[in-house]
């Protein structure tokens, strides 16, 4: 006859084996023999079952146990917990509270309150918890924990807080839900300030903890503690994986520490898609665009497929340059192995805008199926940006008629395109909706747009009235809008006042003080035009130097003013010379007002004729066919000098040029401007 088998050989047997019919022999085995009625036998072989993903032999083990004990209840809940059915985990739970033996344990609680925690069930949570402190484990470690990841998880981290404090004993586990937790709910200071406890009171952190503190760093802008914990790590030789050194590389990234984050990244043992996604995203929203979609390439290089998130970043890349080539290579990158869903719908409906092809950003919008607001707000600016305003109202109404509800953006993207389409009935009607219909009360960035509608109709006056009224104190944004009003409508008095207001807010923006001075200057009222241009002069290190890019033949080429490294740059400056005869006959006339240095009028004049945008177009008339359209992205607003001189250019060459400032799209044809001339 078989003799049953030792316990310590029948737990390694059972916690060895991984093949379901060895599993089944054991288990066949364990009956004959008797071994089965040991006290936790029943739930050792549930959790083999359950390791084998057989969660109806499990349960079958379950329901065949004579009065399972605790442990054995356990190993069933736990081996739903870690296929996170957790429907079943609390139905477990409440079937053995029902029955009133055997008592829960802790196991049972962390288990059950760690499933409250991933399904966000709060009520139930507190529930379990409450018996639990009935059961006398209010102070038990490991329930204490389970309790702080669920506040954590829910968003609670008062109660979290209030918890931790009443903690006897804090373990590793417990400071790092504080910490994450804290961070997860946007308050960075606060997972600090938990840190700093935590090293007060001698507890050494790993590598969970050092991922909580550095994504606190990263949020809250705090790299004095950011590198403090770096060093701490490196100190320490804390174990760094992946994970760790990817968030180091983010926070020294999202601090704008590019340099040293791309060392941190070159020094990583081991980087995956989310590094390399780090990096890219960081040098593409701080505008080192060319940067970005070099590491993208890099990426592939190294054989990794990028994420969702690189290609964003690498989208918004072209878009800040206008390469719409490797854009369009990018947008069918997605196609062919991505679900096309709003986020990266929207990032490409941007980049068409953004790199001047409304038509195909329209029919991309036209194809999204789950469009969300962020992607009718995106439409909408595009046709604002673009100065088609009675279209963007028509997609305005359009989105009213489902059940989106405009917001703070719809309304700041629909009054923008009211402003640069001169649509002034349009922008005073819904403006007035959004405030009384809509319940929106409007921002800075609403009143500025209409301050700039009316002050560019020559409403001046009732721009001026509508700042007056507002309820916060003007900004920098509506003074500079009423001023160029003032300025286009030669309404002296009031843009002296307005300029006045204009310098009391002491703005770092150097075509800002060119408004004021030509304002000033336009009421000869000198002794203001020399204090603006000192100032002008005392801020030069601040100036952004201007470039323009144009894209020919899937390649993008840049110049900046006067630059003579273009291998063309003779044909150029040749080209220019000829067009500037003939913008001549025509009318047209240097504005060396717009050249602020004290020098002969004929440098003036020629520093004018090397403006990048020049450049750029005469560039592109040279290498591109007759009647091609010529795309221009400027990085600085377009001055009245280049702008007078391309509506020229445009009806010479009988072809339409488009310049992207960092205002707005200005499409010229037959010697006029998309803009009106006020812009």
């Amino acid at each position: 006859m078989l003799s049953a088998l030792s316990r310590p050989s029948l737990n390694h047997l059972l916690r060895s084996c991984s093949d379901a019919q060895a599993l089944v022999q054991i288990h066949a085995l364990m009956l004959v023999t008797g071994s089965l009625y040991y006290p936790h036998s029943s739930g050792h072989l549930i959790s083999a079952y359950a390791r084998i993903g057989d969660v109806a032999a499990a349960h079958s083990v379950f329901r065949t146990a004579s009065n399972p004990n605790i442990s054995t209840w356990n190993a069933l809940i736990i081996a739903h917990s870690r296929r996170r059915s957790l429907d079943q985990v609390l139905r477990l739970y409440r079937l053995l509270v029902s029955r009133g033996r055997p008592r829960p344990d802790s196991s049972t609680f962390t288990v059950t309150l760690k499933a409250c925690a991933q399904s966000f069930d709060l009520r139930s949570g507190q529930e379990v918890m409450a018996h639990a402190s009935d059961l006398g484990y209010s102070h038990d470690v490991f329930v204490c924990s389970s309790v702080l990841n669920m506040y954590a998880k829910c968003g609670k981290m008062d109660d979290a807080m209030r918890v931790f404090d009443e903690m006897p004993k804090k373990d590793i586990v417990s400071w790092t839900t504080m910490i994450t937790g804290f961070v997860n709910a946007g308050n960075p200071v606060e997972a600090i300030e938990v840190y700093r406890k935590m090293q007060a009171e001698g507890v050494e952190g790993d590598g969970i903890v050092m991922v909580g503190l550095l994504q606190a760093c990263a949020a809250f802008g705090d790299m004095g503690i950011g590198q403090s914990v770096h060093g701490h790590m490196l100190r320490h030789h804390i174990e760094t994986d992946v994970v760790v050194e990817t968030s180091l590389v983010d926070m020294y990234a999202k601090n704008g520490f590019l340099e040293t984050a791309h060392i941190a990244f070159e020094k990583m043992s081991s980087k995956n898609v989310v590094s390399w996604s780090a990096l890219i995203s960081s040098y593409a929203q701080n505008g080192f665009a060319s940067d970005a979609l070099w590491m993208l390439i890099k990426m592939q290089e190294f054989g990794l497929c990028p994420d969702s998130v690189a290609l964003v970043s690498a989208i918004l890349a072209c878009s800040h340059i206008g390469f719409l080539k490797l854009g369009k290579s990018i947008h069918g990158f997605i196609m062919r192995r991505f679900d096309f869903d709003h986020i990266l719908g929207t990032a490409v409906i941007d980049m068409y805008s953004k790199c001047g092809s409304l038509l195909s950003a329209r029919e991309l919008f036209d194809r999204v199926c789950s469009r969300d607001l962020i992607s009718w707000n995106t439409m909408i600016a595009s046709y604002g940006v673009h100065g088609h305003g009675k279209e963007a109202l028509s997609t305005f109404l359009e989105m009213s008629k489902t059940e989106l509800k405009p917001d703070h953006a719809t309304f700041a993207s629909l009054l923008s395109a009211f402003s640069h389409s001169g649509l002034v009935e349009e922008g005073r009607h819904w403006f007035n909706l959004m405030r009384q219909e809509y319940r929106i009360d409007p921002s800075d960035k609403h009143y500025v747009c209409m301050v700039d509608l009316l002050a560019r109709a020559g409403h001046v006056e009732e721009a001026c009235e509508l700042i007056q009224s507002m309820p916060d104190e003007p900004g920098v944004a509506v003074w500079v809008a009423l001023l160029s009003g003032c300025h286009n409508h030669k309404k002296l008095e009031l843009g002296q006042y307005a300029a006045g207001k204009v310098l009391e807010l002491c703005p770092d923006d150097s075509g800002i003080y060119s408004l004021v001075s030509n304002v000033f200057a336009m009421a000869k009222n000198w002794d203001k035009v020399v204090e603006v241009r000192r100032r002008m002069k005392n801020m030069g290190t601040r100036k952004v130097p201007g470039y323009s890019l144009v894209e020919v033949g899937g390649k993008l080429h840049a110049f900046r003013m006067e630059d003579r490294s273009h291998p063309q740059y003779e044909r150029i400056m040749d080209l220019l010379k000829r067009l500037d005869f003939e913008m001549r006959k025509l009318g047209y006339k240097p504005k060396t007002e717009f050249v602020f240095h004290d020098l002969d009028e004929d440098v003036k004049e020629r520093m004018l004729g090397n403006h990048s945008e020049k450049l750029a177009i005469a560039f592109g008339l040279l290498t591109t066919s007759p009647g091609t359209r010529i795309v221009i992205i400027k990085n600085l607003r377009i001055c009245g000098d280049c702008h007078d001189a391309i509506k020229c250019i445009s009806e010479i060459v009988n072809r339409e040029i488009v310049v992207r400032d960092v205002k707005r799209f200005h499409h010229f044809r037959n010697g006029l401007c998309s803009c009106g001339d006020h812009w």
